[in-house]
């Protein structure tokens, strides 16, 4: 979501952590290994390792999108190159990639996966090295069985982020915001004498970004893809993280409807089309008819505005509506400094639109900073009684974004992919909406939010989606509102200051009320160190900061695997500890398999119940307990309660009600992979 600030200092005084400064001092050299593993490279592939999320697909049945598409992990495949990681800290490639290992390639090296069924289109998740003045280009071979080899042409453009939030692509840059609190120096610089100094570039990260390539043909289950980074190329080293093979349906054809090539549209991208799209849109929507956008690449570098009108692509591999961030003259009255390619519906204030479905094409953007007051989403506005089915958005500032009061949209079989800001945010007043079996991965904050800023959103729904590697902030966030539903839902690898589900009190959120329900979610290597506050977090994060948390809260057959930290943690932060709580969460058929810490960490007055909540791999002790750090005879102002079946021996009765067992930064044991239940 956007933010005006980074973070506060946090709950308690910041302290210097080792760990993490070495981080930071050598970010990039920890996330450029050398060395290599020479393999033989015969014509008969490895066996494919299939996962989800870096998981073993049993793990996750019947949680997250259902895609066309299988993953492999380059980690996983036959390579002449150099394994990367397992690392969970920020600013490391390792860091960053999908199962927190990846596969580095020197010039002349490959990485070979077999196709384990039938494919016809590949997903490339890649980074390159950065350069100051716009990045650099590089290519990569690829071959299927032996079939002539193809480039892919990579690009650090979209990648590389450095410095303080809101963040530059620029790697000479000094501090954004001196005045600032920087936490790996545990200081305030106006404060500081003398003044603390920063290595250039400073926090880099948000590495990755992802490449597709349509192969012309099917090749059947067990060819092998070769991605090699060919000799003499510009990238002293080129990272592959995973390759996802597609079945991709052929195009689809819609011969009644209004085509968009009859109003004068390039399906070249030689030329601007966004006057042709905007005539085909008024026709459609006159005449009641669906709006075709056939295969090709179609150059639109600012908002087409959609109303009561159906707009279908040929898919998302075919039809390419792609643009560039332009400058304005002047700044809109929204605060805009850039427009871009994009279909909003009218403002809220204007009444919204209604009847808007989008299905079937990609759009690509050119957004390359993180500016919070540019309007360069893929999809904005406010859209009722819409439906928004089968896209690819790529390379904006959001994908969607929506702005309320409206009601009754849906959002299915969408990917959201190398987004500078959030994946998708309702904000402000949305109602009886969705998203579901939708696959988000790499953006630069929330991946699926809803923000009841101002106004509270009700009655929504985030169902099967997929997310992985959030670089900052959670997978899956509420920030107030009332009957809101997390369900079925995959979240892997977020990164920075932020957790797989957050439930937070904070950024001006209207309270929470009526039902949360928090159901059947798998999360993997979630709970981040917080930078901020220098303490691990939990894989589903309660935050009081605004005001108290009092809803009815259920958060019912979740599964929480290799947590980085906590599995469970409810926290307020330290101005306002002992004016908040959080109460009336109860946890109930949870899976906890593997904890660095503990399974329940509580920083926070309150109470939660706990029944049939079954842990095992607990790294520290079961419950820390440090309530609101005012340790009283009376024991912890958190209280839990034992509503029965908690296995595993981690909540014990000594713990019970409100034992102190505060570790303020208890040491981490790394838990082992998980296994079936």
């Amino acid at each position: 979501m956007q933010r005006s600030v980074e973070g506060a200092a946090g709950l308690r005084p910041a302290v210097p952590i080792a760990r993490i400064l070495a981080v930071a001092a050598t970010a990039v050299a920890l996330a450029v290994p050398s060395g290599s593993a020479a393999l033989a490279a015969g014509r008969t592939g490895p066996t494919p390792v299939v996962t989800r999320a870096g998981l073993d697909p049993a793990l996750v049945a019947g949680r997250g999108a259902d895609v066309d598409f299988v993953e492999q992990e380059a980690e996983h495949a036959r390579t002449t190159g150099t394994v990367i990681g397992p690392d969970r800290a920020a600013y490391t490639l390792a860091g960053e990639a999908s199962g927190r290992r990846a596969v580095r390639l020197s010039p002349g090296q490959y990485v070979e996966f077999t196709l384990p069924r039938a494919a016809n289109a590949l997903t490339v998740r890649y980074s390159i090295p950065d350069a100051p003045g716009g990045g650099v280009t590089a290519p990569l071979r690829v071959t299927v069985g032996r079939g002539p080899a193809r480039t892919m042409t990579l690009t650090s453009q979209y990648a590389w982020l450095y410095n303080q939030y809101p963040f530059t692509n620029d790697p000479g840059a000094d501090l954004l915001h001196p005045d600032w609190w920087i936490t790996e120096c545990s200081c305030v610089p106006a404060a500081t004498t003398p003044a603390p100094t920063i290595s250039k570039p400073f926090r880099p990260h948000h590495f990755y970004d992802e490449q597709r390539l349509l192969l012309g043909r099917t090749h059947r289950a067990g060819e092998v893809v070769r991605l090699t980074a060919p000799t003499g190329t510009a990238a002293a080293w080129t990272v592959i993280d995973l390759l996802d093979a597609h079945l991709v349906a052929p195009p689809r054809a819609l011969p009644h409807a209004v085509n968009v090539l009859a109003f004068g549209a390039d399906p070249t991208g030689r030329r601007e089309s966004a006057d042709a799209f905007d005539r085909a849109v008024a026709y459609a929507r006159r005449a009641d008819r669906t709006l075709y956008l056939p295969p090709g690449t179609y150059q639109v570098n600012r908002h087409i505005i959609v109303d009561d009108v159906t707009i279908a692509g040929a898919g998302s591999w075919y039809t390419i509506v792609r643009g560039r961030e332009v400058a304005l003259d002047t700044p809109a009255p929204d605060g805009s400094v850039h427009t871009g390619v994009g279909f909003y519906g009218r403002d809220a204030a204007d009444g919204g639109s209604r009847d808007v479905h989008l299905s079937g094409f990609a759009i690509e953007g050119d957004v390359r900073e993180r500016i919070d007051t540019d309007q360069v989403n893929a999809i904005g506005g406010a859209l009722n009684h819409s439906t928004v089915d089968g896209l690819y958005l790529h390379h904006t500032k959001v994908g969607l974004w929506f702005d309320g009061p409206m009601t009754d949209l849906r959002v299915t079989g969408t990917v959201i992919a190398d987004q500078i800001a959030d994946g998708l945010n309702f904000h402000t007043g949305v109602t009886h909406s969705s998203i579901s079996h939708s696959f988000i991965r790499n953006t630069g904050d929330d991946a699926l939010a809803m923000w009841s800023e101002r106004t509270g959103n009700a009655h929504n729904t985030f169902d099967h989606n997929t997310v992985q590697s959030p670089v900052l902030a959670n997978g899956i966030a509420l920030y107030g509102g009332s009957d809101l539903t997390v369900s079925h839902n995959l979240i892997a690898d977020p990164v920075r200051e932020g957790s797989a589900i957050q439930i937070g009190s904070r950024f001006g959120a209207e309270p929470f009320a009526g039902q949360l329900r928090i159901t059947g979610n798998t999360t993997v290597r979630a709970g981040t160190y917080d930078l901020n506050w220098n303490i691990g977090l939990g894989a589903i994060w309660f935050y009081a900061l605004d005001r108290s948390i009092d809803a009815d809260i259920q958060v019912v057959g979740d599964h929480y695997l290799d947590n980085t930290y906590n599995a469970i943690m409810l926290v307020s932060d330290w101005p306002v500890k002992d004016t908040v709580s959080i109460d009336n969460v109860h946890f109930r058929d949870i899976r906890v398999d593997g904890t660095g810490t503990s399974v329940v960490s509580a920083r926070t007055a309150g109470s939660a119940s706990f029944a049939n909540v079954d842990a095992r791999n607990v790294g520290a002790v079961g419950v820390n307990n440090c309530g609101s750090f005012h340790f009283t005879p009376a024991g912890s102002e958190f209280t839990l309660t034992d509503l029965g079946g908690n296995d595993g021996g981690w909540l014990a009765p000594w713990l019970l009600p409100n034992t102190i067992t505060c570790d303020d930064r208890p040491p981490v044991v790394p838990p082992p992979a998980p296994t079936p239940w």
